[in-house]
């Protein structure tokens, strides 16, 4: 297979995954990131570079964010939004980020394969994605992938962040030039 097969593959595969993604899930995350003070997001691993792309962009939009573990990173409080990008649910840091959030109160998200897994059950809002990992004894609800590994949930993750940015702009009314103004300047 040549390499422009391979990536049309993967192409066809984020398009019918996204068919199977909840437009009210959507939306209650879309919703919860308006209505928090500040927003958390967390990821591990290539889940995590995604989760930063998407701290950015909030960002951008004006929005009080931080992604977690960066040494600037205040304490969490109680109406604050975490919002958690983990395929399988159970990775250990994030498991206990999101413990620790609900001990305090926090409105916990979470974009998952795995909803019944141990962060889904703290989160109040959760994105369903279509994915494979290894990472979980839990049936996924997908059985296989053209891509390695958790690719797919990878790369659709980021499809849905963005989508929800889009959504954000929309309802804030933000331009691209005023979201421009917020990039930075000291690259």
């Amino acid at each position: 297979m040549s390499q422009s097969a391979h990536l049309l593959a993967i192409i066809k595969e984020l398009e019918e995954d996204a068919k199977h993604i909840e437009q009210e899930q959507l939306d209650k995350l879309t919703e919860a990131i308006l209505r928090a003070k500040r927003i958390f997001v967390a990821g591990a691993g290539r889940s995590g570079f995604v989760a930063r792309a998407f701290s950015n962009r909030l960002m951008h939009l004006g929005f009080t964010v931080y992604f977690v573990g960066e040494p600037t990173t205040p304490s969490i409080q109680q109406d604050d939004l975490l919002i958690i990008g983990s395929g399988s649910g159970e990775t250990k840091s994030l498991v206990t980020m999101a413990q620790t959030a609900s001990r305090i109160g926090t409105k916990i998200a979470t974009i998952t394969i795995f909803p019944e897994n141990t962060i889904g059950r703290l989160a109040k809002v959760i994105v369903t994605i279509p994915g494979v990992t290894a990472k979980s004894d839990a049936q996924s609800n997908k059985k296989e992938s053209v891509q390695p590994l958790g690719s797919s949930f990878e790369q659709l993750t980021w499809l849905v962040y963005d989508s929800i940015i889009m959504e954000l702009q929309k309802k804030t009314g933000q331009t691209n030039e005023q979201m421009f103004a917020r990039h930075a300047n000291l690259e």
